[in-house]
């Protein structure tokens, strides 16, 4: 998926992305962010900004509470 370096992910994308990683992959939500933290940041959760990474964290308290 390619992602605009300039815009602010919102939670909703995150939420949508990673619950589409589980479903695809067949994988669980702690298997979703790392796959996240390596693939989709590289390793850096900032290097879309802050907001984008506090959206990612966000998304990842939301769907916990699923």
């Amino acid at each position: 998926m390619r992602v605009n370096h300039a815009s602010t992910l919102s939670v909703d994308y995150f939420v949508s992305y990673m619950n589409l990683i589980m479903i695809s992959r067949e994988v669980t939500l702690k298997e979703a962010i790392i796959y996240m933290k390596k693939e989709f940041f590289k390793g850096e959760t900032d290097m879309y900004g802050k907001t984008t990474e506090t959206h990612f964290n966000l998304a990842i308290q939301k769907l916990k509470q699923k």
